[in-house]
């Protein structure tokens, strides 16, 4: 909903009724993720994508017909096998679309949430997409990770509240978004009660050290990922605004105090990305001594085979651990053959997104199988629709 919250804010606060499409569950190769969502206005306006054009047409129609009865539908849409030129997937992916009308009436916090948002505070909306009663589904509850800060909102019972309550923060901790399964009234073990988390967490940080050429590409292919990008250098005649201009902030601090204040602080998480780029001993060897010993989505150095041993025998002699060396992305990237800064920044790209997915790097015309890696941290993302381990629950009607 990040993507599309502009314009359904302007048309919930003119007191209008917009149908929105959200994608909540996926399998295979589905092309947009879970919370990617599409709006259909009171004008019959047509605003973001569930999946990259391949069922917005039938999601469009159902959108309108649910404005119209005031009633939300969850629909999965696949691959046909009797007629390729039915509504599916082109790329055989699968994905669950909840289909709800969102005005005043049926979501009067959003205006809170975009606040939320905007502003960088963490929050979670979650929403009951299929219950044994009817009535219920499309209630929603609002909820933030502080336990002083009370949910807004109700999914119909204290019980069910609770269960989703704690559930949706750990989902916002991790900044996971994804479909929850429970018994009707919120039992732990159980189906028949399935709730849309969205959780909307502030942009995971990417903390370039080294105020180099290499670290002004390595930012703006950060920023392009959807990072909140900081280069930090020490040396304030090179760690300047000018020349970082896509950094979201420049620092003129020592790698390893500001890496320790930060993390101090509660800045980091285990989504945050530290890229060591000064290949300097005297810079490298404490930030990565700080680094390694937090917990982090990625640690990447940059320097020779040479450098690389010398920094590791360094890093043995501060005391770091075998385990906490295997962390160490160096030399940093993949081999993509890269020679300028722009090819070595989509070389550590493409390291950082290989090892959030697990991905290997080679070639996919050169594999079999599924394109996409399937997450097990992610309740959304699920290898096939008809697995036991399948955390969707029941299967909703198929449009296809």
């Amino acid at each position: 909903m990040r993507d599309v919250l502009d314009e359904l804010l302007q048309w919930w606060r003119a007191g209008d009724t917009v149908g929105v499409g959200t994608v909540v569950a996926t399998w295979r190769s589905a092309p947009r993720p879970a919370g990617a969502s599409m709006l259909v206005g009171p004008g019959g306006q047509a605003v973001g994508s569930v999946s990259g054009g391949c069922v917005e047409g039938a999601v469009y129609e159902l959108a309108q017909q649910v404005v119209a009865d005031a009633r939300p539908e969850l629909q999965r849409y696949g691959v046909s096998d009797d007629d390729a030129f039915a509504v599916g997937l082109t790329c055989g992916g699968i994905l669950d679309v909840f289909v709800e009308p969102v005005s005043k009436r049926t979501f009067p916090q959003l205006e809170a949430v975009a606040a939320d948002i905007a502003a960088g505070r963490p929050v979670a909306v979650a929403t009951i997409i299929e219950h044994p009663d009817r009535e219920r589904v499309g209630r929603r509850l609002v909820v933030h990770p502080a336990e002083h800060d009370p949910p807004t909102g109700s999914l119909g019972s204290e019980r069910i509240d609770a269960a989703v309550t704690d559930d949706a923060r750990g989902l916002l901790a991790g900044g996971h978004t994804g479909t929850l399964t429970y018994g009707p009234d919120g039992e732990r073990r159980g189906e028949g009660l399935r709730v849309f988390v969205a959780a909307y967490a502030p942009r995971p940080r990417l903390i370039v050290f080294g105020a180099i050429d290499f670290a002004a590409s390595v930012a703006q292919v950060g920023v392009f990922l959807g990072y909140h990008v900081t280069v930090c250098d020490a040396r304030p005649v090179f760690a300047t605004a000018s020349r970082f201009p896509d950094a979201d902030e420049v620092v003129v601090d020592w790698p390893h105090r500001y890496l320790s204040a930060e993390r101090d602080a509660g800045r980091l998480d285990e989504r945050t990305v530290v890229c060591v780029l000064t290949h300097d001993p005297k810079f490298d060897v404490p930030v990565l001594e700080v680094a390694l010993r937090t917990p982090l989505a990625y640690v990447g150095a940059m320097g020779s085979r040479r450098t690389h041993t010398d920094r590791m025998a360094r890093l043995r002699e501060a005391g770091l651990s075998d385990a906490e060396l295997d962390r160490l992305a160096s030399p940093i990237g993949l081999d993509l053959g890269a020679r300028t800064p722009q090819e070595t920044a989509v070389s550590i790209a493409a390291e950082i997104i290989a090892q959030q997915w697990g991905g290997r790097g080679d070639r996919l015309s050169e594999r079999d199988g599924p394109i996409h890696h399937h997450d097990p941290s992610d309740p959304s993302d699920s290898s096939d629709p008809s697995d036991s381990s399948d955390p969707s629950g029941p299967t909703p009607p198929d449009r296809t």
